[in-house]
């Protein structure tokens, strides 16, 4: 006996794993930003270490570990004498605009 929602011998998708191809590259997404924060960097021959955020919809954002301070920044910077990197506060770097906030700047 037949029941209304008997599909018989045919094939249908529910009854099949999906492959979606967006799932496999989140995944390798994924597996490829956990291998960048377990290997160490190496940026003028200082181990700069990586480090990571959540996002507020749940997705993630990687920072450099400044390797004088260890804080957590978005940019380091070389030193234009000695050979070291560092974060702005390490350096005590202002923005020009910063610096000579309230005077007249030159437009050099």
């Amino acid at each position: 006996m037949l029941n209304p929602y008997d599909l018989g011998s045919f094939l249908v998708v529910e009854n099949f794993e999906k492959i979606k191809v967006d799932d496999l590259i989140s995944k390798a997404q994924k597996e490829l930003k956990r291998r960048l924060l377990q290997a160490q960097i190496e940026v003028l021959g200082v181990v700069v270490n990586l480090t990571t955020s959540k996002t507020k919809f749940n997705g993630e954002r990687f920072w450099f570990a400044c390797p004088n301070c260890k804080k957590r920044v978005g940019a380091l910077y070389r030193h234009p004498v000695v050979e070291i990197i560092g974060c702005r506060t390490c350096f005590n770097l202002k923005y020009r605009k910063q610096r000579f906030k309230g005077m007249v700047e030159s437009s050099v």
